[in-house]
Parts: structure tokens; sequence; C-alpha cells
């Protein structure tokens, strides 16, 4: 079937007199004119670069919270010249607030970059935060303990109906025992029981009796533990299997800084890595600088630096892997959503930086 145009017995316009003709100056005019104007147009649709200080090294904003020793690469690179090493200029911004805001702060340009537990970022980057994961910076910051008095040893089935402790209900924490507990063959909605209390009464609640067990991080979770005369056993940390080779903390940088200056996500990226190692090498001098920030010890700070893995930094195709395992694991304890692919989910939001 083809199809047949009416006839058409509507006049005809005038045809509109011959434009004069063009000579050469006139294109060669023109041409320039229009490439200026789509250079224009291309200039206001490109990405502004980053600003720079006197010394043209890039200015970046880095999140970071100052109450966590495992952050403390965040404050090392700042205070040893790590980041004008690498041609940054990073303003710290202490961030003490969800995990939520600090991402919307990110992806909104209040900060370029922050660092964090990757057990706090990797739910609300489901929501599609414009944030991207870049680098991991160490493994460990979280631990379970529980009270000797109340029945609880280092096995994990010690922990079997039994109440544990918890500042955030559905925080990291609560999210990495879930799937530690799956890994270790409780099932963590029946076999246990979840109670909040704000952090500083969880040692007071297991005095009482309230709970048996609860989840802190570190130095606060080293401290308690130290001068609980003994009561205080270690029964999970994020360094228990199968997480013993994984990263507990990772650096996220906005879309909006990795389209502007990819290479300056690169050079953030490298600069915190080498101030994580250095906290591996020399925890000593890493605790002196964080001490004026912690309610710890110097002594207290290396032993707990000691216990960190700051010398595994997974980026690329090591951090996708990552991510991806803990998408899987915490879409299976409910805590993802059920439709969430772990490998999709970790493709969306790893930046392959290095490749």
């Amino acid at each position: 079937m083809t199809f047949t145009p009416p006839d058409d017995d509507i006049a005809e316009p005038e045809a509109p007199p011959p434009r004069p003709l063009i000579n050469r100056r006139s294109v060669l005019a023109g041409g320039v004119v229009a490439a200026a104007g789509a250079a224009g147009l291309y200039a206001a649709a490109r990405p502004s670069p980053l600003p720079r200080n006197a010394k043209g090294q890039r200015k970046i904003t880095l999140a970071w919270n100052a109450n966590a020793i495992c952050l403390a690469p965040a404050l090392l690179a700042k205070e040893q010249g790590i980041y004008e090493r690498f041609g940054l200029d990073v303003e710290l911004m202490n961030f003490a607030g969800s995990t939520d805001q600090l991402l919307e702060a990110i992806s909104t340009g209040k900060a370029d970059a922050g660092v964090g537990m990757i057990l706090r970022w990797i739910k609300p980057l489901e929501q599609g935060f414009d944030v991207r994961l870049i680098a991991g910076t160490h493994g460990g910051c979280i631990r379970v303990l529980g009270s000797r008095r109340a029945g609880i040893t280092d096995a994990v089935e010690s922990l079997r109906g039994k109440a544990i402790g918890l500042s955030e209900i559905t925080g990291a924490g609560r999210n990495a025992l879930a799937v530690l507990l799956k890994a270790n063959g409780l099932d963590p909605n029946r076999d246990v029981e979840w109670k909040a209390f704000p952090a500083p009464l969880l040692a007071a609640a297991v005095e009482k009796g309230e709970i048996q067990a609860f989840v802190d991080s570190d130095p606060i979770a080293y401290v308690l533990q130290k001068n609980s005369g003994g009561d205080l056993v270690e029964v999970l940390s994020n360094l228990s299997a199968p997480w013993q080779d994984r990263v507990c903390c990772v650096l996220g940088a906005s879309g909006d800084l990795l389209r502007r200056d990819r290479a300056s996500g690169v050079a953030l990226a490298q600069a915190l890595t080498t101030a994580a190692s250095i906290c591996s090498q020399q925890p000593e001098a890493v605790a002196r600088a964080f001490a004026p920030y912690a309610k710890a010890s110097v002594e207290d700070l290396v032993a707990v630096l000691k216990m960190q893995t700051h010398d595994h930094h997974p980026v690329g195709r090591d951090l996708h892997r990552e991510v991806a395992l803990y998408a899987g694991e915490l879409r299976d304890v409910g805590v993802m959503k059920p439709t969430t692919d772990p490998q999709s989910f970790a493709s969306r939001t790893v930046e392959q930086l290095f490749a």
C-alpha cells in the first residue's frame, strides 16, 4: 500500500529574489563569528575548572569525622603537607551529621569529597546521590563487645538469645553485625534482640543487665574494653571472617568534581592512601597528631591503629569487587532492596579512577 498525496489546488507563493552572492571574505568573517559563537557556547556548557590558590594548587573541601581515629589519614595528610605534594589545597570540613546529609553535602557542592565508613554509605547511595566511590583507606573500626558476666564469650554463638545495644538502630553497626551474624549461622532478625541506647550509655546498659553486648567504634570501644576490668570481650569486628580482607572506610567524590577535574580526584585518592600507609608504618606519629581530637591517650590510639589495616587501599576493580560483595550481603539481610543487583550497583557507584 502506498500513500498518494491529494491534488495541489493551492496557489504557490512567488519565489523570493535571488540572494546576492557571498564573497570569500564574508564567508571567512562569518565563519570566524560562527566559530566564536560556538566556542562561547561550548565554554558556557563546559564545567568550570576547580579554583586554585596563589601557588596554583587546586582547592578542594574534604568532609571527615574528627571523632574517628580511623580517619586520621585525612588530618595527617594536611599536617604533613601530603595534599600539597599532590598539588592540592585541601580544606577539612568536620562533618558529624548523618551519612544522608554528608552525601547530600557532597552531591550539592558543599563539599567536594568525603571519607567515612562504607557501611554507612552503601544504603544511602542506593538512592542515587551524584557521588562516586574512588578509593578505600583502611579496614576495621567497628567492634562488638559482650559481657563475660552475662555469658558472652569470643564465640559468636554466645550472642544467641542476647540483647545487643546500638546507638543507631538502623545504622552501620546494626548492618555490619547483621551480616556477620548471618555469615556465622545466626539469624539477625530472630536469634538476637536489638536495643537502642545513646552511645555514652552503652557500657552502663551492660552493667545494668539491660543488654549483654553492644556495637561501637574505636577508640571508644577500645577504651571501654580496656577499662572493663576484663569483663568486656570482643566477639566480632568488621575484620572478622568473611571481612578480614575488606575495606572499612572509603573516599567518595562528587560527580561534579570528577567531571570538572578528574586529575584532582586521582590526586586526592593518592594523597589519602599515602597518608593511610603512614598510619600503618608510623602509628605513634599519627596518634600524636590526632590526640587533640580524641578522647583517648596517645598509647590507646596507637593500639587502635595497630588493630586496623591501614595498608589496605582497594581502588578500581578491587574496590568494585568489595562494594559488590557488601551490597549483596546487605541485600540478603534486608538492608538493600531485594531487586538490587550487586554488580550493577558497584558499577554505578565505583569510579574506575585509575583505569
